[in-house]
Parts: C-alpha cells; structure tokens; sequence
C-alpha cells in the first residue's frame, strides 16, 4: 500500500529533525525481521539516482512528549534506549519507505533525526559531482553516463576519453569554482519554464523535474540534497581514472572525505620517509634506489642458486639417467629451468628439481630427453600422491604433496 511522502529534504537539506505521522507499517516482503514504515513526511533522503540513502534514527513519542513539543521545547530530551535505528531507505511512486527492527504503531507520531554528519559529507560530494560534470560536459562535450556516491568513494562515468593532464586541469578548475563560492540553487520549474532550461540528464524525464544550478558552472536535473554554496564543498580531489566501455571512470573524494584521504596518504608518506631514513621530497628517489638495489642482489642471488644446483648436480651418480635434485628456498623459476635443462642435455631421461620440504610440500620442473614425455612422470606420482600440474612432453612443472624426497627419488 502506497502514499506520497512530503520530501522535507527537498524544503531544507539542512533539516536534521522532524516530526511525523506513521501512515503504514508492515513486514518487509524480502528482508527478514525487518518492518516497512511509510510516514506522512520525512527528511530521510533515500537510496536514489545513485546515492546511497541518510542514515539516522526514529522515536515513538508518548504523551508526555506530544505536551513538550505543544509547548515548542526547544530540545525534546530522549532516552537512548528509546531511539529506532533506520537501517535502510527506499522510494516508489514518490513512497518513501523506511525499515527498522520494530514495528510502529499506524497513526503514531514519531520523532525523527537524521545523521547530519553523514547527509553533509553526502551533499559536499554530489555537489562536487554536480560541478566536475559540468565542465566536463561544457569542456569536452561529454556525458555523464553513470554516477554511484557510495559511503566511502564518489564514481563517475563519461562518454569519452579523458588523459591524465585533462583531468587535472578540470580538477583545478572545479577547485577554482569552489574558492569562488558560488550559489547553489535547487528548485521545481513550471512547465513552461522547464521548457527554456538547458540542463543535464541521463534520461528522459516526466512530471515534476527537480532542477540544480550551480551558478556559471552547470544546470542537470536531480533528486539529491546540495549544499547552498560551492565554497561548501571544501575541496575536491580526483583519486582514481581508469578507461571504462569506451570512455573514462573518474573516482573524486570532497570535502571532509579528502581531507581524510590526505591525513592518511601523507601518514602513509611520512612513516615511508621515516624506514627509509630520508625527508618526505627524497621517498620517490630513494624507493627508486632501493628497487635496483634489490633488482641487482635477486640477480647476483639467481646466478649462485644456479651455480650451486649446477654443483650439485654434477655430484650426482654419472651411471644414472634418470635424476632429480632437491632444494629449499624460494628459487627464481628461471634458474630451475635451465639447470633442469643441463641435466637433461648431459644425462637425457627425465631430470626434475623439486623445491619445497617434506613437511609443507614441493614445487617442481621436470624435463625430459628425446622421444620422452615428462607427464609419463606424473601420472606415475598420482598414483599415490596428490599432484597438480601439467605441460608440454619436453618439460612440466606443478606441485606435490604428502610424498618425502626419498619417495620422489625412488619413482625417478
């Protein structure tokens, strides 16, 4: 059963507290042990043109307090232990559904108060959105063609491509525009005048259009809470691009989340400087240092396995053909291969390293000579052990487990 709900958001998105009528409440049909609350009228924006819904919480009011808010009680004291958490929001047919864990009393007054922390971060970001889109749109031509404004990161799909310069260049401008604190208006246009309006949207609209100008920067349809002024929006970074269907996936954080993206990126930064033992401005080059440091010691140490196994396996009985040698360690992939290679070359037959330890398993490379194939040796360790891998008849690699070297050794 549906009613419209007065949308107070749309009256004043700086409303935090409100009081209603409950018009319906029932079990919600696909969310188990939670009830479906219809009010007359509610500030609870919810999950919509992808925006993630307020969050907040509602309150039975007695009689006692009906008497206080008679009398205009600048602050209704409420016991904690009387608030209901809204758990979710959600509209149709401009029915706006809350869902709680206790069931209301139909034709009961509630109290209402909304997070305001989390509906400010909310409007800071889709304002935001709202001025980014618009150049975007007014620069390049582009459209918007998808929007998510999730609880933690703000994404934006466009219709084209955009480099890397171009989007820092919008990302100034858009900074520019918020330091101009321009005015933010939002309202319902008649018909008529709906008409004249050149205003964004990514479809087709009928009824009544919400309309969101910011001032010299956009005009696009939306639903959403905004802030009154560009200024508002504190700040606006661009953390993420990525090519997406043929044009561009932007992420941004404003406001109070890019402040925290910035407080825990230059932690991170300053906690690098500091293992490295160098100033903030010198992390990329001393990274960059420490990276070939490390490139040269895994080769220096890549030519001493190989030196090594090669030592090895000239200790091994020359009468035999068929031979494999064991190791630890984590060796490079490429050394066992070519000293496998060696073995096969000098011995022919089938030659493996196994690389692991009784306890925790093997890894392993096996090779064989002319008119041979390597997974002849593997079906004969399935037949008792648990082996994964394959390959060509010249050279296989996998794992084993549950078999000791000296079981290895004797299928060889």
């Amino acid at each position: 059963m549906n009613s419209q709900t007065i949308k107070l958001y749309d009256e004043n998105a700086y409303g935090t507290e409100f009081t209603a009528k409950v018009l319906h409440c029932e079990k919600a049909d696909s969310r188990e042990n939670l009830y479906a609350v219809t009010l007359d009228r509610t500030l609870f924006f919810p999950e919509e043109g992808g925006q993630t819904p307020d969050r907040g919480v509602l309150i039975l009011l007695n009689e006692d307090d009906l008497e206080k808010l008679k009398g205009e009680a600048d602050n209704l004291f409420i016991n904690d232990a009387r608030k209901i958490e809204v758990l979710d929001v959600q509209i149709k047919n401009d029915s706006i559904c809350h869902y709680l864990e206790e069931e209301l009393p139909e034709g009961s007054t509630i109290y209402g108060k909304i997070d305001w922390e989390h509906r400010f971060s909310n409007m800071q970001q889709h304002s935001g959105e709202h001025v980014f889109s618009g150049i975007v749109n007014s620069r390049f031509g582009y459209d918007n063609v998808g929007f998510h404004l999730s609880d933690s990161v703000v994404t934006m799909d466009y219709s084209g491509q955009l480099t890397e310069e171009e989007l820092k260049n919008i990302e100034k401008s858009v900074n520019r525009a918020i330091y101009e604190n321009r005015e933010i208006r939002a309202w319902y246009p008649a018909e008529n005048e709906l008409s004249e309006i050149n205003y964004r949207s990514k479809k087709e609209l009928s009824g009544a259009v919400r309309i969101v100008e910011v001032d010299g920067y956009d005009v696009c349809a939306c639903c959403a809470p905004h802030v009154k002024r560009t200024g508002e929006i504190g700040i606006l970074k661009v953390i993420n691009s990525q090519n997406y269907k043929g044009g561009t996936r932007v992420s941004i954080l404003c406001g109070f989340r890019a402040l925290e993206y910035f407080y825990n990126e230059h932690a991170m930064i300053q906690k690098l400087a500091g293992e490295m033992s160098t100033g903030i401005e010198n992390v990329p080059a001393q990274f960059k240092k420490q990276q070939e440091e490390m490139s040269e010691l895994k080769r220096k140490l890549s030519e001493s396995c190989e030196k090594l196994l090669l030592k090895e396996a000239e200790s091994l009985p020359e009468n035999s053909q068929n031979a494999c040698l064991f190791t630890d360690g984590d060796i490079d992939p490429n050394v066992i291969r070519r000293v496998v290679n060696s073995l096969v070359e000098k011995r022919g037959g089938y030659c493996g390293i196994f690389f692991g330890s009784d306890k925790d398993g093997y890894r392993f490379i096996i090779g064989s000579g002319a008119g041979l194939n390597s997974n002849a040796v593997l079906a004969e360790l399935r037949k008792n052990y648990e082996v994964r891998g394959g390959g060509k008849p010249a050279m296989v690699q996998g794992s084993i487990e549950g078999a000791s070297a000296q079981d290895i050794s004797s299928v060889f």
